[in-house]
């Protein structure tokens, strides 16, 4: 025959135990830098943009996801209500605000 047979080689000089915790360490390590370089961070912003929405109240100055500025006149439980202009008032989801700006932006603009 052309294939010749292939016989199991025991691990040279190493552990059984020892070898084994050695060949997952690199896997281990790749988890441990993917878990401080993506998934931390980005349940740290998740906690601060839950913090942003909880902390929604009237007269604070927002812009939303579709870049649109107004002031909260009203806060429900999911929804709220900007005004964008003088007596023209919107309502959106509160998960669309993506950030609150200082008291007076809007009258720079």
């Amino acid at each position: 025959m052309l294939i010749s047979n292939a016989f199991a080689q025991t691990a040279g000089g190493t552990g059984g135990a020892a070898g084994g915790l050695m060949s997952f360490l690199p896997i281990i390590l790749m988890f441990a830098v993917l878990w401080f370089i993506m998934i931390r961070p980005q349940m740290k912003r998740q906690k601060e943009a839950k913090a942003m929405l909880e902390a929604l109240a009237k007269n604070d100055e927002v812009v939303t996801a579709g870049g649109i500025l107004g002031r909260v006149t009203k806060v429900n439980e999911q929804y709220v209500t900007l005004e964008i202009a003088e007596g023209t008032e919107i309502t959106v989801q509160k998960n669309a605000v993506t950030a609150v700006l200082p008291k007076g932006s809007l009258k720079a603009l």
